[in-house]
């Protein structure tokens, strides 16, 4: 087995400097570091993987948070009825997300919350808001 198989390593011998031959080589272990930096570290890999999945659904959440409030504005906009505008938002919508719907004027304001599950604070809930023109209002003088 080589040097670099085992962990171990050749060093010179008392007496002997880096450039003197004149001796045996002894092996020197490496007392187990390996093991116990592959302890500290396989943990913090996994945590860092898990924080990087969370993260990862957090955004696929909110991407579509903000289809289902567009989704919904564009409906509101058509003039459909109100359940039909929260059932397009909420079919893009993440699960257990809620639906909002609000007219101003002229304007339709379509809301979506969604919560995201996570440990602690990482529990979050998303928000995505559109506003969409109500069509029997264009080209209408105030």
């Amino acid at each position: 087995m080589r040097s670099s198989e085992t962990g171990a390593a050749l060093v010179p011998g008392p007496g002997e400097g880096a450039g003197e031959r004149s001796g045996p080589l002894r092996w020197r272990s490496d007392g187990g570091a390996v093991t116990a930096e592959a302890a500290m570290a396989i943990p913090v890999l996994v945590v860092f993987t898990l924080a990087l999945l969370w993260a990862l659904m957090a955004a696929s959440a909110q991407i579509r948070c903000v289809d289902a409030a567009r989704a919904g504005a564009r409906a509101a906009a058509r003039s459909e009825p109100e359940a039909q505008v929260r059932e397009a938002a909420l079919s893009a919508a993440p699960g257990r997300a809620g639906v909002e719907v609000q007219r101003t004027g002229a304007l339709w304001r379509v809301r979506v919350t969604a919560p995201v599950p996570g440990p602690g604070p990482l529990a979050v809930t998303l928000r995505a808001e559109a506003v969409a023109s109500a069509e029997d209002m264009v080209g209408a003088t105030p």
